[in-house]
């Protein structure tokens, strides 16, 4: 009787335990736990994951990896709003919002309080060491290997530009803006786009194998340059377009603008816009009916355009002719910036660094008096305005009248050819 009962029990046991096995086996599986990542990429800023919301398993490792854009500067990565490297991974063990950011060169631009330029000597030795190591925001360079007359023509200026934008401003902490020097109303005959004869003296016929667009002779009396119609379209394919240049023996340049991009410049500074108002420009324009100003206006126009279809946040400054805006507002949309050689103090022009001509001239009233008549005009629209003068000993004067107009001051010699030995006051740390 009692073995009975307990193999009763026991059987029961049994059939209890079958019966919770056969309802484990029916219940459903339990669903799986996903989160959300959200990624928000600003602009200025290439990799991946792009911006967008995604789910993945819980547990699950995932990889993200970004890096600046040409233009940009000052890549911040955060997860959950903590700072984290520009690539690693990510564990999804709950939702998770990934930010990634940058500033662009027009942010850094606006923030410029000292500026240099050379245009003359980059490529000999110690010339880019002094460049890095200056305190200098903006840095306006000539690009050097684009001249054809010597060895220039093998500087690796792609090298220069790099190392120069990984070099710190004035604050220690941002980027040097590095920009181009070029010179879009004159032609230059030592440029790599000079294929033909040399030698035009004044007073003699324009020589017969020069295109038809090269018009006259620097009235400052700068050897070797030749205002032109820069409406020409053989002109605008010089700077801007390259379709039809042939650079043999040297390299593969196309166009002037796209030699700059590829060096890696953040703009260009472009010289020589007061061709607009030469008079042997002004002649050629009248009788072909074309308005100066305006043809003017529409090149920088077309230079700002190719190169925005090719970099963000590139820069374009002005260097004189500050009376182009009268009666012409749209060149204030097609600038960044405005630079003003001699307001107070100019020189004779020289090569030589030491020429004694060449800085502390006082400039002549009226002069003055349109210079600060226009440049303000360019502040209200909310645009930079640089002065470059020439002063040595009357350095001191100049720097304490530009800031008094909001103007950003550099004291140099009209050779361009190094470093002012006169900084602007509070430039040394």
């Amino acid at each position: 009787m009692v073995f009975s009962s307990i193999v009763a029990w026991g059987t029961g046991l049994l059939f209890i335990g079958l019966l919770f096995w056969a309802c484990r086996i029916s219940e459903p599986p339990q669903p799986e736990t996903f989160y959300t990542l959200t990624v928000s990429v600003g602009a200025g800023v290439s990799g991946s994951p792009l911006s967008g919301s995604y789910s993945y398993k819980a547990g699950q490792v995932l990889s993200y990896d970004y890096s600046l854009e040409r233009g940009s500067w000052d890549l911040q990565v955060s997860l959950d709003s903590i700072s984290i490297p520009g690539s690693g991974s990510v564990t999804m063990n709950q939702d998770h919002f990934l930010s990634v950011s940058a500033h662009g060169n027009k942010e850094l631009f606006k923030k410029v309080k000292f500026w240099a330029y050379q245009i003359q000597a980059v490529g000999v030795p110690g010339a880019v060491d002094q460049l890095a190591g200056s305190h200098y925001d903006l840095l306006v360079l000539e690009p050097t290997r684009t001249d054809w007359s010597g060895d220039e023509k093998y500087f690796d200026t792609r090298a220069m530009v790099e190392r120069l934008k990984g070099t710190k401003g004035s604050d220690g902490q941002k980027p040097k803006l590095v920009i181009a020097y070029i010179d879009i109303g004159e032609a230059e005959d030592w440029r790599w786009y000079w294929r033909w004869s040399t030698g035009w003296e004044e007073g003699d016929p324009r020589p017969a194998d020069w295109p038809s667009f090269i018009l006259t002779h620097d009235p400052d009396g700068w050897e070797g340059n030749f205002p032109v119609a820069y409406w020409d379209n053989r002109w605008k394919d010089i700077v801007i377009y390259g379709k039809n240049q042939d650079s043999h023996p040297y390299g593969d340049y196309t166009s002037i603008m796209d030699e700059v991009i590829k060096d890696g410049f953040d703009g260009v500074y472009l010289d020589w816009v007061e061709a607009f108002e030469n008079e042997e420009v002004l002649a050629e324009a009248k009788r072909l009916g074309k308005d100066a100003g305006q043809e003017m206006i529409g090149f920088i126009q077309e230079i700002r355009n190719y190169a925005a279809s090719r970099v963000d946040h590139f820069i374009i400054i002005q260097q004189n002719a500050s009376n182009l805006c009268d009666g012409r507002p749209a060149l204030f949309s097609v600038i960044d910036a405005i630079a003003q050689e001699g307001i107070w103090f100019e020189g004779e022009p020289a090569d030589n660094w030491n020429d004694p001509d060449s800085y502390d001239q006082p400039v002549p009233r009226r002069w003055r008096e349109d210079y600060l008549y226009y440049l303000p005009q360019y502040l209200q629209r909310g645009l930079l305005v640089f002065d470059c003068e020439y002063a040595l000993l009357k350095a001191d004067e100049a720097y304490s009248l530009s800031p008094a107009w909001s103007f950003i001051p550099y004291c140099t010699r009209t050779s361009l050819a190094a470093l002012t030995t006169t900084p602007p006051p509070g430039y040394w740390p």
